[in-house]
This record gives structure tokens, C-alpha cells and sequence, in this order.
């Protein structure tokens, strides 16, 4: 996918460093995939995870490139540019060139390992029950004002971003909330863009097979909250890496805790109440509010205070903040439930680390009378250590445990479920089956009325990668399916 704005931006190269364009081109758009290259980009071509981009230069040049920037030198019948390091430029080059967007947007930004996507819906949804014109770019794609489209990433590759970012102020979008992966972080897809305010859920384990350690997961988390990227730091203090983070920021703070009254906004109650709680949370300001919440779960009273928090140093008044909150909505994909004329509670969620399992399921049997019954996964060539941790997680928290594939992409699923079941005892409270449809089958046939079935890992996904292919399979659509074709 490829978002540009309809207005063409045609500048010269030379307008943005002559030392290292010093031959005479105008460029109206950049990228950094030879497939998305529209007449008169610059192509900036770099090594890749397995090739470097200059093998498809022939490709970007038909596809009306006008000149091309790499750390290669080459011959070519369009202008080349070298620099060592041209991914450094992709963020700044394309800011530049569409006019710096993201200066013109109240931007927010949000990172963390879980929470981001709800929180940052949390958000949109706080500017569009108070009629403010905003964007979102996520997990879940990118939404222009009514308007959704798909992503391939959380955080888009820096000239994507900035063109997305420029079409968004075509159509007057004035706010903007997207998530901000450690992934961006890292490769300075984020280089080139500010954001007013950015806001930390928390750290836990997940991504440890690209970032090698926690320390190092957390030193490209804590790159947001510097003065190149943020005017003000957000920061969920309850965590123990939000804390540490909070203690070393220098741009200004606003703090948020469940647990400490002294916060900049504290949860000073949550009652639960039907599928919800009652809610009382106030600022050190001295402001209050008061308001019901329709979400379950501790984790996501935590998404509520940092988008209260954030809104708020936004510029949006408390009163307006609190009579929105209890339109409040749940996110697609996180403990959404699934109703197919079941007497049973049937859930999906998008849990896929050691944490937000144990969170997931310690939300769920606030409200189960009967049994719960949890289907997880763990998804190939990604973090194998968390395996072993998800899978005890799984089979200590529900009565009854289904060990099942997610997407094993180019792992055996059997060695992945060896990982997650090694060492567990499962005897009568667990069962391994690698199939996920025969996974949900075998759920489905086990509950009764007072029962939850917890579906989770994949949460929103609409596609299962086995090999290198990815076919369709929705966990909300095979559960609803499962229901009708075996208890309706």
C-alpha cells in the first residue's frame, strides 16, 4: 500500500543538502521499494534483511523513478547519489519534501510492548466523540478521518509515513495518534517526525530475538522520549521500566498510576460494574473525573489513564474527557467477544506475550462462574524465549488449556509447541493440538453455559502464515463458525 497526498511536491535535491545531490534533480516523491515508485521519486535504495534494495533499481526506474540514493555506487540512466548511510536521510528527505507535516498535527505517540493499540484507539475515539478531526496509524492500518486502510507494520517505513501524514492534512486532519514500535525505533523509521506528546504503557518480554536483551529493548523504547522525537513525556509509572524511564527523561513529564496517589493522574477508585467499572480518577491539578468504563481488565485501566493523560496535555478540557468516556469503546481483537447464539462466553484476544496472556486471562475470571478454556499459540521466528513462559502462563491460569499453532511462518509447529509445553505437566488439564481449527473445535465441544472460551494470539489477524503462506483464517470468524456448525 502506498498513501501519497494528491498534491504533487516538486523540489529540487539540491534545495535539501547540494553536498550530497549536486546534480540537478526535482523529485515530487520518495520511496524506498521499487514497487511502490511513482513518476519523478527519488529511490532510496539500502541493505535489506536478506537483499539490498539497488537489485530492483531497474524495476524502480520503470516505474518513473528520477534519480537514485544508496550506499552503492552504480550506473544507471537516471542520476545516482551515494551516502553511507542512506537510510538516515529516508525520514528527513521525505519530511522535507512534504513540506514537514507532522509540524502542521497535533501528533501523539505511543509505545510500549502491550497496551499501544488500545490506547491509541482510546484516544481517537476521546477526538471523535468531541468532533475533532483526527488519524490514527496502528496495528490495525491507518484511519483518515472515517476511513481504513491496511498496514503492513505498526509503524510505517519513514516515507510512508510522511506521505500518510501529508494526505491526512489534505483532508484536514488537524490530530493525530499512532503507535510507535521499538522495531521503528531501532531502524529510524520515526526520523523526521515530532510528536507534541509521547506516551509509555510498559515493558515486558517480547521481540528479544531482534533486540538480544531487555536493556536494549528498553534503550529503543526510551528514543521516543527525547527532545529529537517528543515536547512532553506520558508515562505509566506503575510499571518498573516506566519508572525507570520516567527517571531519566528531559523533556517535561506527566505521570499515571494506579498504585500512586502522588501521580500527575491517579485511579483513585475503579468499581467493578457489569462487564465495566465505576471510575474515579483525578489530576494533581486538582481536577476529577467520574464516569462509567465499558472495558474489562486492570491492563485496561492503564490504557484508560494514559489516554486521559495524553488527551489531556493535548489541550482537550476534563469535562469534555469525562462525559466521552463512557462511549468508549473496545478495540477489534482484544477481548472481543464472539456471539453465535452460544450459551457459553466466547472471547478473542490478541495476547501475545508472557504478560498480556496472564493479564488477559486474570481479566477474564473476574466475570467466569463456570470454567475458562484458553487456546494460545506462540508464532514462528519471532522470540522463542517467551515460549516456554506464554505456555505456563496458558496452562496455570485456565482449567482447561489448549496448546495450539498461531502462525508458525518457517518453523515446524511441533517444535514451537515442544517450546511452549516443556517441562509442564498437563495431564487432565491440558491438551496439545496443532491444527487451530480442530484447536477451537475441541473448545467449543467442551463448554458448557457457564463456561469462557479465551481464544488469543492472534487476536484481529485475518491470515495464518505456514511456510511462506498466508491463507485466511480470522479466530473471530472460525469460532463463530465452530459455534453454529457444533453447538447451534
Amino acid at each position: 500500500m502506498k498513501i501519497r497526498p494528491q498534491a504533487v511536491f516538486n523540489k529540487s535535491l539540491a534545495e535539501f543538502d547540494s553536498k550530497i545531490f549536486d546534480k540537478a534533480v526535482t523529485i515530487s516523491g520518495v520511496s524506498i521499494n521499487a514497487q511502490n515508485v511513482s513518476q519523478g521519486d527519488l529511490f532510496i535504495a539500502f541493505a535489506g534483511a536478506t537483499t539490498h534494495g539497488i537489485s530492483y533499481l531497474e524495476q524502480a526506474i520503470a516505474n518513473g523513478a528520477v534519480a537514485v540514493l544508496s550506499d552503492q555506487t552504480v550506473q544507471a540512466t537516471i542520476p545516482t547519489f551515494t551516502h553511507p548511510q542512506p537510510r538516515s536521510l529516508i525520514g528527513p528527505i521525505s519530511s522535507w519534501l512534504y513540506a514537514k507535516p507532522f509540524e502542521s498535527l497535533t501528533a501523539l505517540g505511543v509505545t510500549g510492548t502491550n497496551g499501544k493499540t488500545t490506547t491509541a484507539n482510546l484516544v481517537k475515539q476521546l477526538w471523535q466523540l468531541n468532533s475533532i478531526s483526527s488519524g490514527l496509524i496502528g496495528t490495525l492500518g491507518v484511519e483518515i478521518l472515517d476511513k481504513q486502510m491496511v498496514l503492513k507494520r505498526t509503524t510505517p517505513e519513514a516515507d510512508e509515513l510522511q506521505a500518510i501524514t501529508a494526505a491526512m492534512l489534505e483532508k484536514k486532519v488537524s490530530h493525530l495518534v499512532m503507535e510507535v514500535s521499538s522495531h521503528a525505533l531501532d531502524q529510524g523509521r520515526v526520523m523526521g517526525a515530532k510528536y507534541k506528546i509521547a506516551g509509555f504503557s510498559n515493558l515486558t518480554q517480547d521481540h528479544l530475538d531482534y533486540h538480544k536483551s531487555m536493556d536494549q529493548y528498553f534503550l529503543a523504547k526510551a528514543k521516543l522520549f527525547t527532545k529529537e522525537y517528543a515536547d512532553l513525556a506520558v508515562i505509566n509509572i506503575d510499571d518498573q521500566y516506566g519508572k525507570k524511564l520516567a527517571a531519566q527523561v528531559e523533556i517535561p513529564l506527566v505521570t499515571v498510576s494506579r498504585k500512586d496517589s502522588a501521580a500527575s493522574w491517579y485511579l483513585s477508585s475503579a468499581k467493578a460494574k457489569g462487564s465495566g467499572y465505576q471510575v474515579e480518577i483525578q489530576s494533581s491539578s486538582g481536577e476529577k473525573i467520574n464516569a462509567e468504563f465499558a472495558l474489562i481488565g486492570d491492563y485496561n485501566l492503564d490504557n484508560l489513564l494514559l489516554a486521559i493523560a495524553m488527551v489531556s496535555a493535548a489541550g482537550m478540557p476534563v469535562n469534555q474527557i469525562s462525559s466521552a468516556i463512557s462511549k468508549l469503546k473496545s478495540v477489534p481483537g482484544r477481548l472481543e467477544s464472539v456471539s453465535a447464539g452460544q450459551e457459553f462466553t466466547a472471547l478473542v484476544d490478541y495476547a501475545h506475550t508472557p504478560d498480556a496472556v496472564e493479564r488477559a486471562i486474570a481479566s477474564v475470571k473476574t466475570f467466569t462462574t463456570g470454567r475458562l478454556i484458553g487456546i494460545l499459540g506462540c508464532g514462528g521466528d519471532r522470540d522463542s524465549s517467551k515460549r516456554a513462559l506464554m505456555g505456563k502462563a496458558l496452562l496455570a491460569g485456565c482449567d482447561f488449556a489448549v496448546f495450539t499453532s498461531d502462525n508458525p511462518r518457517s518453523e515446524s509447529a511441533a517444535v514451537i509447541l515442544q517450546q511452549m509445553t516443556e517441562g509442564l505437566q498437563l495431564k487432565d488439564a491440558g491438551v496439545i493440538e496443532a491444527d487451530r481449527k480442530q484447536a477451537i473445535d475441541l473448545a467449543v465441544k467442551m463448554a458448557k453455559p457457564a463456561d469462557v472460551i479465551l481464544l488469543m494470539g492472534k487476536g484481529h489477524e485475518v491470515g495464518q502464515e505456514i511456510n511462506g503462506v498466508i491463507t485466511q483464517f480470522d479466530d473471530r470468524a472460525e469460532l463463530a463458525e465452530s459455534i453454529k456448525r457444533l453447538v447451534v
